[in-house]
């Protein structure tokens, strides 16, 4: 055989291997988290055909090694959603970020070679990312950053390149603040430990974001977030709350959200970015942000902190609920009322009786049926509009309740 002509697949996953990096595209078999995959667990189906699967990507046979991705990624999504999340055995986790890791690959190549859409080979990322089990350093995060610079047609890196989303923002429905939460600035950690964690006492802490990039040189707008973040896909709650029928869950792209339910919003249907964990999906939002030096108080040794996203438009709500970890929202872009009731009035604001929702009220806080619930009326609280550059702390256990005034981004940040 013609030494060229053998030597091809090899130089096709060498020319892949420099489009990338060394940190992303293996190889050798051994890159691959062979180790973590349980065969008695996945069966010798899936077994066999990731063994096929990493014959063809290492011999650079990338549509043979799409077509075994998606029987692989087919299967493992049936397993993943079948019964409850956490009852799926990890294994299933890293065959579907392995199998993952190895579809964006090939489609990449492919784009190397027809000139296919890069944006395909982000979603399958993402699509790893948020059902899969991080494996080798979260190599998904690192491949989809690698790509999603490539899909970005200019990346904006001051705030002087769009216009700031709230200049003048428009609120919609403000309520007069009767019983307003305390403020103080920029409080020391002993201070904040001894007044308002060990009291369990709500409080904005001012001017102690002023320095994240988020708030400065690289202030979020709805332009700078789709600029940096558009081609990459996350999970959106449609519908008015999580407690109304109305409700369900849809995956998107950033793009395709901001455009349907902030730029171009019905008033029929309402979408939020709630509850997820995009900082760990998209490291160059990371990079905007800093987890506030009180999350350091935490009792925990390995002082774990949460950290989630809210991204959506005027009128998103969240129910008055409860957590069971300290929170500090942060509030980056746009306005939210948000009331608050301490664990002791938990009775008089009626929570679900089903375990599944027992941490969240029947009461509409705006809007009480005083007839169905009249002791609702007699719960003191406390009230806010939590402003840019604020963060709240709302302590465990503490009923609150959020509605967004203006297209709004706030940050959570959870600890024990």
């Amino acid at each position: 055989m013609d030494q060229g002509v053998r030597d091809l697949p090899i130089m096709a996953l060498d020319k892949l291997h420099c489009a990338l990096g060394p940190d992303v595209v293996p190889t050798v078999l051994a890159k691959f988290p062979v180790e973590l995959i349980r065969s008695e667990t996945v069966g010798h189906a899936v077994s066999d055909l990731l063994g096929k699967a990493y014959s063809t990507y290492l011999n650079a046979d990338w549509n043979t090694c799409l077509r075994h991705c998606d029987v692989i990624l087919d299967v493992t999504w049936e397993q993943l959603n079948t019964g409850y999340w956490k009852d799926v055995d990890i294994s299933w986790r890293y065959v579907y970020t392995t199998a993952s890791w190895m579809k964006a690959l090939a489609q990449f190549a492919n784009v190397l070679s027809d000139g296919s859409n890069v944006k395909d080979a982000v979603k399958t990322c993402d699509m790893g990312l948020l059902m899969g089990a991080p494996v080798r350093d979260n190599v998904l995060s690192t491949l989809a950053s690698k790509l999603q610079k490539m899909y970005s047609a200019r990346p904006i890196t001051n705030a002087t390149d769009t216009e700031p989303v709230c200049k003048k923002p428009k609120l919609i429905n403000v309520p007069a603040i009767e019983k307003p939460v305390g403020v103080v600035c920029n409080p020391s950690l002993e201070y904040f430990r001894t007044k308002h964690m060990l009291e369990e006492r709500p409080v904005i802490v001012a001017n102690a974001m002023n320095y994240w990039p988020a708030m400065a040189e690289r202030r979020w707008s709805v332009h700078y977030i789709k600029t940096v973040a558009g081609c990459r896909t996350v999970p959106v709650e449609v519908g008015s709350k999580y407690t109304e029928e109305d409700w369900s869950q849809s995956l998107m792209t950033v793009e395709e959200f901001v455009e349907k339910f902030i730029e171009s919003p019905s008033t029929d249907e309402k979408g939020y970015l709630a509850q997820h964990q995009l900082f760990n999906q998209i490291p160059e939002l990371q990079k905007d942000i800093h987890v506030p030096s009180y999350c350091g108080l935490s009792e925990d040794d390995d002082g774990d902190v949460d950290i989630n996203a809210w991204f959506g438009p005027e009128g998103t709500v969240s129910p008055l609920h409860q957590d069971p970890k300290h929170n500090l929202l942060c509030q980056v872009v746009g306005e939210k009322y948000i009331r608050l009731y301490a664990a002791e009035y938990t009775d008089m604001v009626y929570p679900h009786e089903s375990r599944l929702l027992s941490n969240t009220s029947r009461v509409d806080v705006e809007n009480p049926d005083l007839v169905r619930f009249p002791d609702f009326i007699k719960a003191p609280y406390s009230e806010c509009i939590l402003r840019p550059g604020q963060m709240l702390y709302i302590p465990p256990k503490c009923w609150h309740y959020i509605r967004s005034l203006s297209v709004s981004f706030s940050i959570s940040f959870w600890w024990r």
